[in-house]
């Protein structure tokens, strides 16, 4: 379930950072008409003031997207379980007994005399 909030939060976030891109400034208009290339602005797709507007509220959908994933991966992080010890969680299965490396005189047989 994570994975799938973490892929839709950085499509949601790149798509945002591609749409503020492709967006014009406050002063663009201004400019444009100052060179003589204002007059062609009814003629866009999107009408005069049209993509301005489909843009703004595209972006601000996005946007409000964005917070939603973000709340909601910061919800599910505080959710998890705490980390167990390595040593808590390993079970110990049998144990082994080992036998001295020197053999002490007390092991070594008796030797006929």
């Amino acid at each position: 379930m994570d994975a799938l909030i973490i892929v839709v939060h950085i499509s949601i976030s790149l798509a945002l950072v591609g749409l503020i891109l492709i967006q014009h400034g406050k002063g663009a208009d201004a400019g444009a008409a100052a060179l003589g290339g204002g007059g062609g602005a009814s003629s866009s797709v999107f009408g005069s003031q049209g993509s301005a507007s489909f843009l703004s509220r595209s972006s601000a959908i996005l946007a409000a997207a964005f917070f939603v994933t973000s709340l909601t991966l910061a919800y599910f992080s505080n959710q998890t379980k705490p980390v167990e010890s390595v040593t808590e969680s390993a079970a110990i299965t049998e144990t082994v007994e080992t036998a001295p490396a020197i053999p002490t005189p007390s092991d070594l047989p008796d030797l006929p005399e």
